[in-house]
């Protein structure tokens, strides 16, 4: 304050007493001399700044404490410079003399006009630079943030929520019409090669909006129909027949070439075989016995019905008692009331999955490959119900019930000449893979499944109704996507080829991804000829997934569809979901319209492929309504696995299929399922609170929740199985049956061979699987109780 006090006095004194101030510098000036180091020029600039500075000063009213300190400062500062000896000048000469004085000089004008003073001009700058370098930076952090924020994925809660009124949105947009528009513009595609027909189907998934759609290729051994049709040649007559029922030598125009080419057996053995013809009805163990307590059944040819137990099951029964060649057919009786296949021949493969020649790895380029062009030692040859009356029937006999009921000795002995002349060649099949990917768990993968038919192969447009569907869903979902929804698991959408030679394609494919697909794949879908009726909806689903199967339908079924009620069971289903079920463990679903099955025999039919005519879809479902229904179903459970925190699986279930299927049974196994109900009903009701309350949704609980969830039907896939028949021992061999199928298995065995060997097998593999299953919820529990004690 005083320093301040000093100056204010120091300026008033310049203010009042100009003239005095200015002859006493001329004085002291002429006294002294200039200095020997301020020149004329740099006395007048500092005079200057001084002047400058201080009638600035005075002149902001606001800022005069500030300003008059920073003027002492720069006063005594200049003072004390080296370069600039000031000690001659008075500090009462007044710097407004000085600048009255400059007046006078010529070049005055130009000295008054120069910049501002020197120190405040590098004061400027500094500022300046400092703004503009915070200018600079905060710029490039407003760059680099948006370019991060459009690199990396937002996180899930900054998604649009899923819940049940995202599933209705994504759902309501699936319509009949739609489905129904894709379907007909799926058969007008020519009967290209499966090559063509794959890339269509991935060019209409790619215009859908689908970013990553793939065609996998892989070169396959395929048998083939040969250049003429099979024949059957009754000895007794002369009489030639073609599988239809139709003579060989009448006029066959009236029949569809492709017809009678693929009335056939693919993977048969082939030749010429010349035996008797002898009925064993169904082929099962029972029928076996009686009939080779009557006659020597070696390498005769076998009359055989299809239903009740897998083909493959039967024939391998067949081909261990002796025989040399078998005749298929479908009982009318058997069959829905709604068809008339009567006079139909139709295709079976003989094939278990995959490429022949390569078994248990894929047919990528480089692999060894065994030449198989048949999988059986029998001829095996499909024909009509029509000639099947006509081999067994006396001439002039009508078509009764005598025939479909008759006793296992043909009426007078039938000497019949068969002859299989199919080939086997390497073909190209191709699937379409479509990705899209999850935000959340992109590790996770729900597969969907259609296929398509594309090697001139007929059995139907069913093909077409899948892929329709599928395609449709599609369409449905990317809608929602354009809008910035994603689901939290990756959906992976495939079309598979050569499904009916033995679901090539999905095999090669899994074989080939094995190790990827055993540790990333949560469920399977499968829409595997989704309308073969009009009548009942039918279910299927693995025990862990039946709940969400039957939650499913009340959510999505409507009055006319007449799918409320429909029970979901565990039972062997046709298709490309074999390879995930049976190898992977992969809990699976599939819905499908069916008609009402008219007999217990009916299981297993959906094994041949019969031809089918083009409208035969819309007759079934004009109106596409049924095809709406089965989308909406696959769609909804698709979205809930996919983006439910918490797998929608039910472990407690399992544990109740195991029990409910050895009712009655060893008590060593039943001791074992109870230990594992026990466990599962322990880690049901304390691990599973997480898909209840989101506060107990710790992300590292919930991420080792699901690994469990997602393995829980690995424990029961057993080693050694006949041949037709599951290796996931979960999954029943049709609705009537209770028990595993390989403990049934082995029960016919051991009558048909009087060893308990297959019996001690069998119990042995279906008590590991049990007690392998409660060990794995058992460790589970272990863990999880080890991970919450180590956070507390």
């Amino acid at each position: 304050m005083e320093e301040n006090g000093a100056l204010l006095g120091f300026v008033n004194f310049v203010l009042i007493d100009k003239n005095m101030a200015y002859h006493k510098v001329n004085a002291d000036q002429r006294a002294q001399g200039h200095s020997p180091y301020l020149d004329n020029d740099e006395l007048q600039a500092t005079a200057l700044e001084l002047e400058w500075d201080m009638e600035k000063e005075l002149e902001e009213p606001g800022f005069d404490h500030f300003r008059l300190d920073g003027a002492v400062q720069h006063h005594l500062g200049n003072s004390q410079s080296p370069d600039l000896d000031l000690e001659p000048i008075q500090p009462s000469s007044s710097p407004k003399g000085r600048f009255q004085r400059l007046q006078e000089d010529p070049d005055y004008v130009s000295h008054y006009t120069r910049q501002a003073p020197k120190s405040n001009c590098c004061s400027f700058f500094q500022i300046l630079k400092v703004f503009c370098t915070a200018l600079i930076l905060f710029i490039f952090g407003i760059v680099i943030g948006y370019y991060a924020r459009k690199k990396c994925p937002s996180p899930p809660t900054s998604q649009e929520p899923n819940n049940p009124h995202i599933y209705h949105e994504i759902l309501k947009e699936i319509k009949a019409e739609n489905i129904k528009q894709i379907y007909r513009d799926l058969l007008q595609f020519p009967r290209e090669d499966d090559v063509d027909i794959a890339m269509k189907i991935l060019i209409q998934w790619s215009s859908q909006g689908l970013e990553d759609v793939q065609l996998v290729n892989y070169s396959v051994l395929l048998d083939l129909p040969g250049s003429s049709s099979n024949t059957i040649t009754l000895k007794n007559s002369g009489e030639c027949f073609y599988p239809s029922g139709q003579q060989c030598d009448r006029e066959t125009k009236t029949l569809h070439s492709q017809d009678l080419l693929y009335s056939y057996a693919a993977y048969s053995a082939k030749g010429t075989l010349e035996a008797e013809l002898v009925d064993i009805q169904y082929g099962t163990v029972e029928d076996l016995i009686r009939i080779q307590a009557i006659t020597n059944v070696t390498k005769k040819i076998a009359l055989l019905k299809l239903g009740q137990s897998p083909l493959l099951y039967k024939l391998s029964l067949l081909e261990d008692a002796g025989f040399g060649g078998v005749l298929l057919y479908a009982d009318p009786c058997d069959l829905p009331k709604t068809t008339d296949l009567a006079d139909k021949a139709f295709m079976v493969s003989l094939n278990s999955g995959g490429d022949p020649s390569t078994p248990g790895y894929a047919s990528i380029d480089g692999s060894y490959r065994q030449y198989r062009p048949n999988l059986t030692a029998l001829l095996v040859q499909p024909i009509s119900a029509e000639l099947a009356k006509k081999l067994v029937s006396l001439p002039g006999d009508t078509f009764n019930i005598f025939f479909f009921y008759s006793s296992y000795l043909l009426t007078g002995k039938k000497v019949i000449s068969l002859n299989i002349q199919s080939v086997t060649s390497y073909k190209t099949i191709s699937n379409v893979i479509g990705y899209l990917k999850g935000t959340v768990f992109p590790d996770r993968y729900i597969i969907i499944g259609s296929h398509h038919n594309g090697l001139n192969t007929y059995g139907g447009q069913e093909w077409a109704s899948s892929t329709a569907i599928i395609t449709a869903f599609i369409q449905a979902l990317m809608l929602k996507v354009r809008r910035g929804w994603r689901p939290d698991r990756t959906i992976v959408f495939c079309s598979w080829g050569g499904t009916s030679f033995g679901n090539i394609g999905s095999y090669e494919w899994a074989e080939d991804l094995k190790r990827v697909l055993q540790r990333n794949v949560v469920a399977y879908i499968s829409l595997h000829n989704p309308v073969r009726g009009n009548s009942t909806l039918h279910p299927v689903a693995s025990p862990s997934l039946q709940q969400l199967a039957a939650e499913s339908q009340s959510f999505n079924c409507v009055e006319e569809t007449r799918c409320p009620g429909s029970n979901v069971s565990s039972v062997q289903i046709q298709g490309d979901s074999d390879y995930f079920i049976n190898h992977l463990g992969v809990p699976a679903m599939q819905f499908s319209y069916e008609d009402i099955k008219t007999s217990e025999n009916s299981s297993f039919l959906f094994e041949a492929l019969f031809p089918v005519h083009t409208t035969k879809t819309e007759e079934l479902d004009p109106s596409f309504s049924l095809h709406e229904t089965i989308a909406k179903l696959t769609g909804q459970v698709t979205l809930q696995i996919a983006n439910e925190p918490v797998l929608p699986f039910n472990a407690l279930d399992i544990a109740l299929e195991v029990q409910n299927s050895l009712k009655g049974d060893i008590p060593q196994l039943l001791a074992v399922a109870a230990r594992l109900r026990d466990t599962a009903e322990l880690f049901q009701s304390d691990e599973m609170r997480p898909a209840n309350d989101p506060k107990e949704r710790a992300p590292i609980r919930v991420r080792m929740l699901n690994d469990v969830l997602q393995s829980l039907e690995k424990s029961f896939l057993v080693h050694r199985v006949p041949p037709g028949l599951y290796r996931n021992i979960l999954y029943r061999l049709d609705e009537r049956t209770r028990q595993f199928s390989v403990l049934l298995e082995a029960l016919e065995h051991c009558k048909l061979h009087q060893s308990n060997e297959t019996i001690q097998a069998a119990l042995s593999e279906v008590l590991n699987s049990i007690n392998s299953a409660q060990v794995y919820f058992k460790a589970g529990l272990d863990v999880f109780e080890t991970t919450l004690a180590g956070k507390k």
